[in-house]
C-alpha cells in the first residue's frame, strides 16, 4: 500500500479537492513506477490521475457511516505519536 495515501472519508472538514488529487497522484505514481513521467507518457499519466481522482470523489461522496466524523488535528496527533513510538524521538 502507498504509505502517503491517507484515509479521506469521514473527516470534519471533508477532504478537499487537493487532498483527493494528491492521493490520486500517489496511487498513479505507485502503479506506473514513475515519480515524474516522461514527455511521451505525460498525457496518459495525467489522464489516469484525473480518472482516479474522479473515482475517489464519487466513492467518498457515496459512502455512508453512522460514526462521528474524525477530527483532523486529533488524528494527526495520533499519527505523530505512532511515528515517535516506532522511530523514536531525538538524537539516537
Amino acid at each position: 500500500m502507498c504509505r502517503n495515501i491517507k484515509t479521506l472519508f469521514n473527516f470534519e472538514p471533508p477532504a478537499t479537492e487537493l487532498e483527493i488529487r494528491d492521493a490520486s497522484l500517489q496511487f498513479v505514481r505507485k502503479l506506473s513506477g514513475f515519480a515524474v513521467p516522461s514527455k511521451a507518457n505525460e498525457a496518459a499519466f495525467e489522464a489516469a490521475v484525473e480518472e482516479v481522482a474522479a473515482s475517489a470523489r464519487r466513492l467518498i461522496q457515496g459512502l455512508v457511516t453512522n460514526a462521528e466524523p474524525k477530527n483532523r488535528e486529533v488524528e494527526a496527533a495520533k499519527a505523530r505519536a505512532r511515528s515517535a513510538e516506532r522511530f523514536g524521538t531525538g538524537p539516537g
